[in-house]
Parts: C-alpha cells; sequence; structure tokens
C-alpha cells in the first residue's frame, strides 16, 4: 500500500512538472496558423497591425532609404567613393548577382511586407470586420492593398523588364498569407498579371481609403488616403505607357488650369520653395507619401539618403558632375534647387543636402510628391496631344519656374520632361525608373562604362534572389 501511494505521489508530480514544462515552452506562436483570430480581436489590436504595415514598407531595405538610393544609383548621376559592396557599390558598377546583399534584402523584403498584407487582408475577412465595422474594415484593407500594390512596383522596378515585354516572366504573384511552413514553390506571373495587379490594388485602394485624415497632416502624409492612390496610379500608369490612363488619373487630383491642385481630398499644391519640402515638420501640400523617422525608429544602419548622397554621413556617393545633367546649359546658376548641392569641406566633391540631417538621419524619406503628378499628366499630355499642349506646357512650366522663374517653355517635348525630371528628383529615386520604362541604355559613369538596353540575364537588369531560386524551384530565370 505504502508502494502504491509512493508511485501515484510520483505520477502526480510528473503530470505537474509536465503542465509547468507547457508553460515554460509553449507551442510557437508560427505554427498556429491564424492563432484563433486573437490579433484581431479588438479594435486596438487591428490599427496595430495596419500600422505594422507600413513600417514593413518603411523599413530603410525598401522605401525608408534603399529603393530610392538603388534607383538612383544604378543610373548616371553618381559617383561611389567607398567600393563597399553593402552600400550598393555593386548596383552602381551593374554587376549585382543573385546574391549581392542589394538583390537579396530588397527582394526579401519586399515579400515580407506583401506577405504581412495578404495575412492582415485574410485575417480582416475572417475575423476584423465584426469587430471594428464594415466602413472601418474597409479603410484597413485599403491600405494594406495600397502598402501591397508600392511593394510589387519596387519588385518590378528593380528584378524585371519594361512593361512593354508584356508576356515575359516577372516575379511571383503571392496574394495568399504565409503563416506556417509549407510548400511555397510559385512560377512567376508575366510582366502584365504583375503590373495588372497592381493597378488593380490601386484601384481597390482609391474606393476604400478615407477621402482624407482630415487636419491630421501627418497622416496625410504618412498613410495612404484616396488621393495618394490616384497619385501612385499615374507613376504605374507611365511605368506602362499608357497615357490616356496616366491623364483620366491625374485629371482626379490636378486642375485643368495653374496653380494647380488637388480640389477634393488632400489638398495637393506644389510649395512656394522647394525647400520647405524637405524641412521640418515634413508634412507639406506637395508631400503625397513620406516615410517618418523617430529616434526609435530610425531607418537603420548604411540604410539613409543622407549618410549615401549628403557629407553628413558616410558619403557613398558624390555627384557626377560630368553626367548630362550638370552639363546641360538651361540649368541656370540660379535654379533654386541648385541650392541643394554644395561642395563638402571634407571630401572635395560635390554633395546633395536635400537631407541635411546627420546622425540618427531623422529627415523624412521622399517617397512621392505632388511635383512628380504634374510631370507625369505632362508627359503623358505630350506624348498623346503634342509638344505645344497647352496645358503640358504649363504643368512643365510650373515645376521648372516654381524654383527658376526666368525661364518659360513654349513647349513640352519628352525630352524636356525627362530633364525636368532628372533635375527635380535627383537623389529621390526616379532616374532609373525612367530610364527602364522608356528602354533607354545607362550613360556611362565615372569607371563605369554605358550599359546597353537588355533583358534577363544582362547588367541592365538585376537578376532573382539566390534565396528564391535555391528554395522555389519554379522561379525559373
Amino acid at each position: 500500500m505504502k508502494k502504491k501511494f509512493i508511485f501515484i505521489i510520483g505520477i502526480a508530480l510528473l503530470m505537474s512538472y509536465s503542465c509547468q514544462k507547457g508553460q515554460l515552452y509553449p507551442p510557437l506562436p508560427t505554427s498556429i496558423s491564424n492563432q484563433g483570430g486573437v490579433a484581431f480581436s479588438t479594435p486596438a489590436r487591428i490599427n496595430a497591425q495596419v500600422l505594422g504595415l507600413y513600417a514593413a514598407l518603411r523599413t530603410g531595405q525598401i522605401y525608408g532609404g534603399r529603393f530610392q538610393i538603388y534607383n538612383d544609383v544604378k543610373a548616371d548621376n553618381w559617383i561611389n567613393s567607398t567600393a563597399n559592396s553593402i552600400t550598393a557599390y555593386q548596383t552602381w558598377t551593374e554587376t549585382v548577382t543573385s546574391t549581392s546583399s542589394e538583390v537579396l534584402n530588397l527582394w526579401s523584403n519586399c515579400y515580407t511586407a506583401i506577405n504581412d498584407c495578404n495575412l492582415f487582408i485574410d485575417g480582416m475577412k475572417t475575423y476584423g470586420t465584426t469587430v471594428v465595422g464594415s466602413t472601418l474594415a474597409a479603410n484597413y484593407i485599403a491600405e494594406a492593398q495600397f502598402v501591397r500594390a508600392l511593394a510589387y512596383y519596387a519588385l518590378l522596378d528593380m528584378y524585371c523588364v519594361p512593361y512593354s515585354s508584356g508576356s515575359s516572366p516577372a516575379v511571383p504573384l503571392r496574394l495568399t498569407g504565409n503563416s506556417a511552413y509549407g510548400n511555397f514553390n510559385l512560377a512567376p506571373a508575366s510582366i502584365t498579371q504583375v503590373y495588372a495587379q497592381v493597378i488593380a490594388d490601386l484601384n481597390a485602394a482609391e474606393t476604400g481609403l478615407p477621402i482624407s485624415y482630415g487636419t491630421d497632416a501627418v497622416s496625410n502624409t504618412i498613410r495612404a488616403s484616396r488621393n495618394t492612390a490616384i497619385a501612385f496610379k499615374t507613376r504605374v500608369y507611365l511605368a506602362m505607357g499608357q497615357y490616356a490612363s496616366v491623364i483620366t488619373e491625374a485629371n482626379k487630383i490636378v486642375s485643368a488650369t495653374a496653380p494647380f491642385t488637388a480640389t477634393s481630398g488632400v489638398a495637393y499644391a506644389l510649395q512656394a520653395k522647394i525647400a520647405n519640402v524637405f524641412a521640418p515638420p515634413y508634412t507639406t501640400t506637395e508631400s503625397i507619401f513620406s516615410e517618418p523617422f523617430t529616434t526609435v525608429e530610425t531607418a537603420g544602419t548604411q540604410n539613409q539618403l543622407a549618410s549615401y548622397f549628403n557629407s553628413v554621413g558616410s558619403t557613398e556617393f558624390y555627384i557626377n558632375t560630368s553626367s548630362t545633367l550638370f552639363t546641360d546649359a538651361g540649368w541656370k546658376a540660379t535654379d533654386a534647387r541648385r541650392g541643394f548641392i554644395s561642395v563638402s569641406a571634407k571630401t572635395g566633391h560635390s554633395s546633395l543636402t536635400k537631407w541635411p540631417l546627420g546622425s540618427p538621419y531623422l529627415d523624412w524619406a521622399t517617397v512621392m510628391r505632388y511635383s512628380e503628378v504634374l510631370l507625369n499628366l505632362a508627359e503623358a499630355r505630350s506624348l498623346s496631344v503634342g509638344p505645344t499642349d497647352p496645358q503640358a506646357v504649363a504643368l512643365l512650366n510650373a515645376v521648372r519656374q516654381r524654383s527658376d522663374p526666368t525661364t518659360v517653355f513654349v513647349t513640352a517635348t519628352q525630352a524636356q520632361i525627362l530633364e525636368e525630371r532628372n533635375i527635380e528628383f535627383l537623389g529621390e529615386g526616379l532616374r532609373w525608373a525612367d530610364l527602364l520604362r522608356e528602354g533607354l541604355p545607362i550613360p556611362a559613369k565615372g569607371s563605369v562604362p554605358a550599359v546597353a538596353v537588355g533583358g534577363y540575364g544582362t547588367s541592365y537588369i538585376w537578376p532573382m534572389s539566390g534565396n528564391e531560386e535555391q528554395y522555389n524551384p519554379l522561379i525559373g530565370r
């Protein structure tokens, strides 16, 4: 009897230890596909997830810095000064491979943002709508669709041939959230299909997003509203060469005559001085979408725009004063935008001071400005109606004369508009995108020779991520 009693106590102790061990070592959260909808159980938790979607996009590896940097240094306006393979040196030399850090990191961070959006959209449809109501749920889902569209656009911009090669493979089109290990092999969708998804997401976002965030200028700048989605459609349609659609979208947020403004929703308009856009509080009427930073939320080491382009950091790059931009006699010395260029006492080279703050680099990263929408519309009208179209000329003059009132254009040719874009958006990540969509070679820069237009397997287009090739045998090229 005594032995039996001891045996029962032993079993009880083992059971007690087992229960306590279960508390010490709970099942991994990633092994539970949706955790019973806990993340969608309260309005506060849902709102936190929405903000988290923007955080995934804001990472320094995408729109917090690196995406803009890659687009600029891949083109011709910059000279590398450090030969640091971690800080876009291979992008500058046009020698990236599938295992280069920039190729791996942009790809993985874009798909992380995409998967976050997919999981959120799936969860809202299953759990969240009943918690926050159909109107707010539609707003939130639209924000996720906007973020997903921007992530896919970044992939199209760096890893894919232009839209004109519509049947060519692009990237895997993942629209369902992955929350546990499984077989996620997926062949690339075509260029046409991925662009169509980006437009579909932006169309849905336009419908579902709030008209604005009222007088909350910060939210109007760092979160998507209806006009934000419309503005980005002008960028994407321009990349697709669908000029009629650029005009249709731009007309929603650009008045017919100067001064050009958005007359409903967030009231976009050019600033009187371009310098205002790049100064605190970074929430001007021109700031369509920007990525904010604080002392506790920075872009991260070696991701910051100022660190790459300004002498306040490691000055990874300096301005190529031999590029066609700086040899253009039409860009006058009195143009206010030349005020962003200064010769560094530290290096003797010319730096860009649009982002002037040093460590911890709290300048907001510019993603899209209203002046881009105006030039998108000007180019679309020039190519559809003709270079003497009065509105195209007026739009081009509006951007130029804001910084250089002494220049008056009488035509708005595509070449003039592309040059204006090159001046206006120096350092903001549009130069490579313009070369790509127009099928233009990359001009020579420093020791790097010109790069002819090419497709997959050439130095013109980035290769696919080596990690994706390793774990997804259906990826192809």
